[in-house]
C-alpha cells in the first residue's frame, strides 16, 4: 500500500478544518473531492479558500497560476459518490461519536478496500469512531491544528485496531506534506490537548484564589515565561465555551482525575454568555472602546505564578511519557510546534534542574493535600537517579 502525489484526497466536512487540510493536499499535488452536506458551506469554504489563496499572490508568496492549479484541483461536491477513487479520506466534521460513527459507515459502502480513513477528531476515541467500521483496520485518528495549512504539527494516532501498514502509509503521507508528525496512543486529548491542560487550569487555580487577576497572569506567563500568548488571552481567543467543553471532556474521560478539573470561573463566564473575542467579553473585554485593567508588574510575583504553571505542565508531561501515550521527543515536539510553547517541557525542566521541579511539586502537595499536585512516578525517579531527561 502506497500514497502518493497521484493519490485522490476525499475530505468531508468544508469548515475550517476540512478546507484547511482540502488546501494542504491540493497545494502537494492531490486531486481533491471536498464534501459538505450543506451547500452553502461547500460556497463559504470555495470562497474562503479563493481569498485566502489570493492573498497569497498578493504577498508574493504564490504565483497566480500556482493558485490556479490548487483551486482546479479541489472540487467542491455535495455527494460522496466521487470518493470512490480516493486513496485516503479525512474526516473533519462536527465532534459528536454518533454522527462521525454514521459518516463512516456511509463512507465504508463507497470507498475501495484499499482506501485509508482518517478522522481528524481532537478529543474522541479513535477505537469508538472504528467500531462502526466493517474493517476498523483502516481507520486512524490524524489531528491536525487550526489553522491546518500553517501549523506543522499533526499528531498520528492508531486506534487499537489500526493495521501497522495503515499507519505506516498514512505517516509517511503527512511527513511528505512537509508537516511535523508525532505519534500518540488512543488515550483521552492525545498528547497536546491533554500536556497542555494545566496552563488553562492551574491558571484559573491560581485566579480562582485571588493570587492574582488575569492580566498579571498573562504578563507573567510571556514576560517571564516567554509564552507568546498568556492562559486568558488564549482562553478568550478559542472561546471559553470551546475550552471548558475540552477540559470537561478531557475529566470525564479520565474518570474524573482532580489533575483536569474544570474552573467554576469559567463555567459560570460561559454560563453568561461571555465567551471571549466571538462575543466581545471574556476574560477581557473586546471593542473599540474596552477598557482592560493593567497588570502588576511584579516580577516576585510573576516568577511564583510561572514556576507553579510549568511546574503542573512539566509534571503532566512526564506522565504522558510514564502511561506510554508518546516518547518524551515527541511531546516536545508537540508543544513547541502545536501549541508554540517557547522550549520542549522536557528541556525546559533539564534547564531548571530536576529536583527544583520536585520541589515545587511536593510544595504543591503539602500545601494543599490534594491528589491534584502528586509529583508524577517519573520525575521522582529521576532525581532519586540523578538524572536528567536529555543529558
Amino acid at each position: 500500500m502506497s500514497l502518493d502525489k497521484n493519490t485522490t484526497v476525499g475530505v468531508v466536512g468544508a469548515g475550517t478544518m476540512g478546507s484547511g487540510i482540502a488546501q494542504i493536499a491540493s497545494t502537494n499535488g492531490h486531486d481533491v473531492y471536498l464534501y459538505d452536506a450543506f451547500p452553502e458551506q461547500l460556497k463559504k469554504s470555495e470562497e474562503g479558500l479563493i481569498k485566502i489563496l489570493n492573498r497569497q499572490v498578493e504577498k508574493e508568496r504564490m504565483t497566480q497560476d500556482e493558485v490556479n492549479g490548487i483551486l482546479k484541483r479541489i472540487h467542491f461536491v455535495d455527494h460522496l459518490n466521487d470518493f470512490s477513487s480516493c486513496g485516503i479520506v479525512f474526516e473533519a466534521i462536527v465532534e459528536d461519536l454518533q454522527i462521525k460513527q454514521d459518516q463512516f459507515s456511509r463512507l465504508e459502502a463507497i470507498v475501495s478496500k484499499k482506501c485509508v480513513l482518517a478522522t481528524n477528531t481532537s478529543s474522541l476515541s479513535i477505537a469508538s469512531i472504528s467500531s462502526s467500521l466493517d474493517r476498523p483496520e483502516r481507520l486512524l485518528g490524524i489531528h491536525f491544528f487550526n489553522p491546518a495549512p500553517l501549523m506543522k504539527l499533526v499528531e498520528i494516532i492508531p486506534g487499537i485496531s489500526t493495521g501497522e501498514t495503515v499507519l505506516t502509509t498514512a505517516r509517511n503521507l503527512i511527513d511528505s506534506w512537509e508537516k511535523t508528525t508525532v505519534l500518540a496512543s488512543d488515550t483521552p486529548g492525545f498528547i497536546v490537548n491533554r500536556v497542555a491542560r494545566p496552563f488553562y487550569g492551574e491558571a484559573l487555580r491560581i485566579y480562582e484564589e485571588g493570587i492574582a487577576d488575569a492580566a498579571t497572569i498573562d504578563w507573567a506567563m510571556k514576560e517571564i515565561g516567554g509564552f507568546k500568548m498568556g492562559p486568558f488571552e488564549l482562553m478568550d481567543l478559542i472561546g471559553n465555551d470551546i475550552n471548558y467543553k475540552v477540559t470537561e471532556t478531557v475529566f470525564r474521560e479520565f474518570y474524573y482525575d482532580p489533575r483536569f478539573k474544570p474552573s467554576f470561573a469559567q463555567k459560570r463566564l460561559v454560563e453568561a454568555g461571555r465567551l471571549g473575542r466571538k462575543s466581545g467579553i471574556g476574560f477581557y473585554k473586546y471593542g473599540e472602546n474596552a477598557r482592560n485593567p493593567d497588570p502588576v508588574k511584579n516580577r516576585e510575583l510573576g516568577e511564583k505564578i510561572l514556576y507553579r504553571i510549568l511546574a503542573m505542565l512539566i509534571n503532566e508531561a512526564c506522565d504522558a511519557v510514564f502511561m506510554n501515550v508518546a516518547t518524551m521527543e515527541d511531546v516536545d515536539l508537540a508543544m513547541t510546534n502545536g501549541v508554540n510553547y517557547p522550549k520542549g517541557l522536557f528541556q525546559w525542566a533539564d534547564e531548571i534542574g530536576l529536583s527544583t521541579v520536585l520541589d515545587w511539586m511536593s510544595a504543591l502537595q503539602v500545601e494543599y493535600r490534594e491528589d491534584r499536585y502528586r509529583p508524577n512516578p517519573l520525575l521522582k525517579r529521576k532525581v532519586r537517579n540523578g538524572e536528567s531527561f536529555y543529558e
